[in-house]
């Protein structure tokens, strides 16, 4: 219901000149993406039939301005706590404020967070996908109508923008060497859900060290957390499946924090050795993993800088008056940290 019952929209506007909402939007605030006759045609109707911008979103937009909204997995999750202050040292400095929502790797929570977000009249979206995302129609509609994005950690190709991520298949591939050398054949690994872009990315490095060592690949080592550990037994059910498998891996490889702290305190319930009888590499960015015992091996991710770059990224995007001539996808090295749990055999 308007407020006022003779106030036209944008909406009536697109109508009337049969275009799209997004097309009139863009118009009328003068994007360079939009053509000259356009923008006068749009502006010209909207003069005649006193079209007023919504105040609500005028106000959020220019008195509560320069804001940025962010979508993460979770924020008690040391990879994205420190992703968060990345973003914070950037935008500080160039006084935008964040508007920080989780989706908790539900793609509802997900979709209602963009909503939100738009609604808010944010400048620009910093996004990392819920593992459930499969389709990303949600935010090609917001890019579409003129909001920037900038996608981090996990990415999609769907929609051309920047992109920031670790080098997930390096790092993935230089913890399974690191295995090998150490005289570890039967690795299995505990990812994330399929649809992931860091799954995907994570499992080719695996696959490119066990092929380039000789190793035939198993698909009964591979097991996929499908909300990426967030629920404990989801991590339980993929070790009891290892374990049932002949012959039973000598080492396992993780991909996020919360899988490889979950895997390795329900190996420990377990008591099963390790690296005695099972070794662990994971991804990790604990900021204590000296105090696990035995002593964890990780590969770490250079999430501060990664939510920095993002934040850059977007910004720059936000107040460029013209698209950039190519989009880049940063990808920042990951580091291995080599401690106990994955020492112990020799190579034969």
């Amino acid at each position: 219901m308007k407020l006022n019952p003779d106030a036209i929209t944008l909406k009536d506007i697109a109508k009337a000149l049969n275009l799209s909402v997004a097309t009139v939007s863009k118009a009328v605030r003068d994007s360079h993406e939009i053509s000259d006759a356009t923008k006068q045609l749009v502006n010209d109707y909207a003069r005649r039939h006193n079209y007023r911008p919504n105040l609500m979103a005028q106000m959020l937009r220019h008195k509560n301005g320069r804001s940025i909204g962010v979508i993460i997995g979770a924020i008690p999750n040391n990879f994205f706590s420190e992703v968060l202050n990345g973003m914070e040292s950037a935008t500080y400095q160039r006084d935008y404020h964040i508007i920080i929502t989780q989706s908790l790797e539900s793609l509802a929570r997900e979709m209602k967070n963009v909503e939100h977000l738009s609604w808010r009249a944010v400048d620009g979206l910093l996004v990392s996908l819920s593992a459930e995302t499969k389709s990303v129609e949600h935010f090609k509609k917001v890019h579409e109508a003129g909001i920037p994005i900038v996608f981090y950690d996990r990415v999609t190709d769907e929609i051309k923008t920047h992109q920031v991520v670790a080098d997930n298949a390096g790092g993935s591939y230089a913890g399974t060497m690191h295995l090998i050398k150490n005289g570890y054949t039967r690795i299995a690994h505990i990812t994330s859900s399929r649809e992931l872009s860091i799954t995907t990315e994570r499992l080719k490095g695996y696959e490119k060290a066990l092929r380039e060592q000789g190793i035939p690949f198993n698909p009964s080592y591979i097991k996929y957390c499908n909300h990426g550990g967030k629920d404990l037994p989801e991590i339980e059910e993929a070790i009891n499946d290892l374990l049932q498998v002949k012959p039973r891996p000598d080492a396992i490889i993780t991909a996020s924090d919360r899988i490889t702290i979950g895997a390795m305190a329900i190996l420990k319930k377990k008591k099963i050795r390790i690296p005695g009888q099972i070794a662990m590499v994971g991804y990790s960015n604990f900021s204590a993993p000296e105090i696990f015992e035995p002593e964890l091996t990780t590969i770490t991710q250079p999430a501060y800088e990664i939510g920095r770059a993002a934040a850059e990224l977007l910004i720059k995007l936000i107040e460029s008056k013209r698209p950039p001539a190519k989009f880049e996808k940063k990808i920042l090295p990951t580091e291995l940290h080599i401690r106990e749990s994955s020492q112990g055999k020799k190579k034969k």
